[in-house]
């Protein structure tokens, strides 16, 4: 697929979508993602596609559009959100709300996460408006705001207040997914069919205190160091769930033997730890897949210089496997820490079902074995949060499917959320094209 002339229609020219996108600052927080969308909803209106505007705070809208199809299907729902995280601290080599064109690839926060597939979408939406595609049911798009931070102003907003827009809505197209990993010199295409839910955990250190010029051993700061240690080198229980357990056996049934012996014990939580960690590097794909997990984030303690603490929080960002509870988690950290800590559960969006809907799977699929004979779809548990987790409240199966054909030297994970985020001109246009194939095919 190559770039179309800048005279042709915007909708083929998907990477020029994103570059506007991205000169809009919508770093979250605060947001500020009204004039995005405005720049979204002009195309649309000049399209001839009326859009609904919904706002909880008239700063952070969303924008909800609709295409009229056979009814033949149930309607397909595209979103994606147009907030992106911060910037600060980073070095980059092009100004991270610039858009710049530069190596073949567009610059710029947002690029991966997730301007580039909102202009994937836009494009593949308005598409199909002017080329009248022959629809099996309605499509909707909405651009959303707040992924970055809960989407208590983007999509967990419109499912409280406004669900009667999703009605009838079986599968979702949203983020992340459908770009390249080389295992070896094969291609895979991970579809996500499901994700880990956040949950805020609270870890509470306790010791005697006391003035700073006296020794102090066993307080609540070496119980910290020790904690963190054990958080470092130990990972929680090892556990196979029906996605990863597909995702696992679709790779090695499309790997040389040699490569497929050494991918399969992953399978048997006896030998799971033992074999992430003879997989060295390219374990770290498959280790959070495999565990629930939690990081070191923010700690909380101490007043003044001379006054030994007796109480300090550590705020722990924990990330679940789908089916698993915050007490579950609750229950491996208090074996994994003994008396170091004490725990508790905060704030968690939980999906409502661990068993995900596969029926939009093989259509997705087979428009990548048409796109790339050479690549292999297999499907995805993600190890981070979307949108999706939200709209799963509503009985809405998302999949993850922003196609990119990348290099396999392109570190497409390492740049989500990092400096110098970029994306491929040709992998945005892939991706369009590959959304737009969808829609024509999702009945």
């Amino acid at each position: 697929m190559s770039t179309a002339d800048a005279g042709s229609p915007l909708y083929t020219r998907p990477a020029e979508l994103l570059q506007h996108l991205i000169r809009y600052d919508t770093t979250n927080p605060p947001g500020n993602e009204a004039a995005c969308i405005a720049y979204i909803l002009f195309h649309l209106a000049e399209a001839g596609i009326p859009a609904t505007i919904l706002a909880r705070d008239p700063a952070r809208p969303n924008l909800v559009a609709r295409l009229a199809g056979r009814g033949n299907a149930p309607p397909l729902l595209l979103y994606g959100h147009v907030d992106v995280v911060t910037t600060a601290g980073q070095s980059w080599s092009h100004p991270p709300f610039s858009g710049d064109l530069a190596d073949g690839a567009i610059w710029g926060r947002g690029a991966l996460d997730m301007k580039g597939g909102v202009a994937m979408m836009l494009a593949a939406f308005l598409r199909a408006a002017a080329e009248g595609a022959d629809l099996p049911g309605d499509v909707i798009f909405a651009a959303l705001a707040d992924e970055e931070n809960w989407g208590d102003y983007g999509a967990r907003y419109l499912v409280d207040e406004h669900a009667d827009l999703f009605r009838g809505v079986r599968y979702a197209i949203g983020e992340i997914g459908g770009f390249t990993i080389y295992i070896g010199a094969q291609r895979f295409y991970p579809i996500m069919v499901a994700e880990k839910q956040g949950v805020a955990i609270t870890a509470t250190v306790r010791g005697p205190g006391g003035h700073g010029s006296l020794p102090m051993h066993g307080g609540a700061m070496a119980k910290l160091g020790q904690l963190l240690q054990r958080l470092d080198q130990h990972r929680l229980p090892p556990h196979i769930t029906p996605v990863t357990r597909m995702m696992i056996e679709g790779m090695a049934n499309a790997l040389p033997p040699e490569l497929a012996d050494h991918m399969r014990p992953l399978l048997d939580p006896e030998r799971t730890d033992a074999t992430l960690d003879a997989l060295g590097a390219q374990g770290t794909l498959f280790d959070p897949l495999l565990h629930n997990t939690v990081n070191a984030t923010v700690v909380r303690g101490g007043d003044k210089e001379n006054v030994i603490p007796s109480e300090i929080t550590l705020a722990l960002d924990g990330r679940l496997l789908p089916g698993f509870t915050p007490e579950e988690m609750l229950a491996e950290l208090r074996q994994l820490a003994g008396d170091l800590a004490e725990f508790s559960a905060g704030r968690s969006d939980l999906t409502p079902t661990a068993e995900p809907d596969m029926g939009l799977f093989e259509t997705l699929a087979g428009i990548l074995r048409e796109a790339d004979p050479e690549g292999t779809p297999i499907p995805l548990l993600l190890a981070g949060v979307t949108d999706g987790r939200h709209l799963a409240r509503l009985g809405i199966q998302t999949y993850g499917y922003l196609p990119m054909r990348l290099p396999a030297d392109f570190p497409v994970i390492q740049l989500i959320h990092a400096a110098d985020e970029r994306i491929p001109v040709e992998a945005v246009n892939f991706g369009a094209e590959a959304i737009y194939q969808a829609l024509r095919r999702f009945g």
